[in-house]
């Protein structure tokens, strides 16, 4: 079997999974137990062996999910789980051509749901549901879906699966509303391929920026970003050539990704009239 991103290092092995994720040249000092041994040592996996998942996989990543922490209970999310080696490669195409959606067995398609609470709410006399038409509605279920999303990812990683995030369905939301069939108060906000992993797949854990970057005390303060930035170029960049792969440094990738997105035509950018499409009022 492949390299399997969700087996526990052992305790001793804590200070070298923190050099991986935060480079050589910084040092944290973390409490230590097998949950953050796990959450540390993620890593994103992008190629795929043909394995099927275990029986109840699914079952067992959903129940994951739902155990997430969900806003008021309102649990404004659903998944669709795409296993059809065909509609896998649609969805592929529209997740800008990515491989690993077709390699993985499964790609779940994880959705910002309002129309279900519509549907069902018991409503007395006099109560319109109006809640749902606001923005508000909208950044909660990207929230509650993002959360069950990262459960399900998680319960993967200890089965021995990997997986990967695919944001890009959002550049296709229109084609892909449709081929879901999704009912208005509905959105895709991103997909997750999960599967076994490519057999001699050696992945690193890809440093994250220096915790002065994120971390604030009592009030926000910018003062470290310089530093910090320049920083994790040089954790990042030794990260890439580990990799062999030829990359430009994070503050350079910043200005690609962000900028002139007008230009870019991605539908990505085009949010606000999509979820008007999709029947989001966006009060």
């Amino acid at each position: 079997m492949s390299q399997n991103p969700g087996a526990n290092p052992s305790a001793s092995d804590i200070a070298q999974l923190l050099q991986e994720r935060y480079g050589a040249s910084q040092h944290y000092e973390v409490l230590d137990n097998a949950i953050l041994r796990h959450l540390l040592q993620h890593r994103s996996v992008r190629a795929f062996a043909p394995t099927a998942l275990p029986p109840h996989a699914l079952e067992t990543l959903v129940a994951a999910a739902q155990s997430g922490s969900s806003s008021s209970n309102l649990q404004v999310w659903s998944v669709v789980a795409i296993q059809d080696a065909a509609h896998k490669n649609q969805l592929a195409i529209w997740a800008n051509n990515q491989d690993f959606v077709r390699q993985a067995p499964l790609f779940l398609v994880w959705l910002v749901d309002l129309s279900r609470d519509r549907l069902v709410a018991d409503a007395p006399e006099g109560v319109t549901i109006d809640g749902t038409d606001y923005l508000e509605s909208v950044v909660l279920g990207a929230i509650d879906a993002a959360i069950a999303a990262q459960n399900a990812v998680l319960a993967a990683e200890s089965l021995g699966l990997g997986a990967v995030y695919a944001g890009a369905i959002r550049s296709h939301v229109r084609a892909i509303a449709e081929d879901l069939k999704l009912p208005p108060y509905v959105f895709p906000v991103f997909g997750t391929a999960i599967g076994y992993p490519a057999e001699g797949l050696v992945s690193h854990i890809r440093p994250r920026l220096p915790q002065p970057a994120v971390l604030h005390s009592e009030y926000y303060d910018a003062s470290a970003q310089p530093q910090a930035a320049q920083r994790y170029d040089q954790a990042l960049d030794a990260f890439w050539k580990k990799q062999h792969i030829d990359h430009p440094l994070w503050t350079r990738h910043l200005a690609t990704r962000l900028g002139n997105v007008a230009q870019k035509g991605d539908a990505r950018y085009e949010l606000r009239e999509i979820l008007l499409e999709l029947g989001f009022p966006l009060r």
